[in-house]
């Protein structure tokens, strides 16, 4: 199958199911009601964020599927993608701040696996990540204190 081909499918993938689960989880009341730290951003923000970031995602998602899908990279991909659409029907859909939490801590120390097993056989995926990393540690953070708030 054609190179360009397989990103556009990755980029598509990602990016689709993760507006569908962003979707189906809206922030509602619920959220609105909780106590949340001074640093939580404005709830406009997160779409554009997370949207540039499935983007890349699926970029190196692509990347790996193309050229190491026998490696560790490969599983930390996969692994990454499974907490990452986990995290929002938990923290929203289901209400389990605490439950979302051990699957964000999941969820961040499968990104930064991603950085390290891949820097060697793909930097520019593992340097792609390095965005994602940050985001996910702010998210962390961001749902750490929640939990400890309420």
């Amino acid at each position: 199958m054609n190179r360009i081909v397989v990103h556009i499918i990755f980029i598509v993938a990602v990016l689709g199911t993760g507006l569908l689960i962003g979707i189906n989880n809206i922030p509602g009341e619920w959220y609105q009601s909780l106590a949340k730290p001074s640093f939580n951003p404005p709830n406009w923000i997160f779409g554009p964020v997370w949207s540039a970031l499935y983007v890349m995602i699926g970029l190196v998602g692509a990347r790996m599927f193309l050229d190491h899908r026998q490696s560790v990279a490969w599983r930390f991909w996969i692994g990454q993608m499974v907490f990452n659409f986990l995290w929002s029907p938990l923290f929203f859909g289901m209400q389990q701040i605490g439950l979302a939490l051990v699957v964000i801590v999941a969820l961040l120390v499968a990104v930064t696996g991603f950085i390290v097993v891949s820097r060697r056989q793909d930097h520019v995926s593992s340097l792609m990540f390095l965005p994602y990393a940050a985001w996910v540690a702010f998210a962390t953070l961001l749902n750490a204190s929640i939990f400890l708030m309420n």
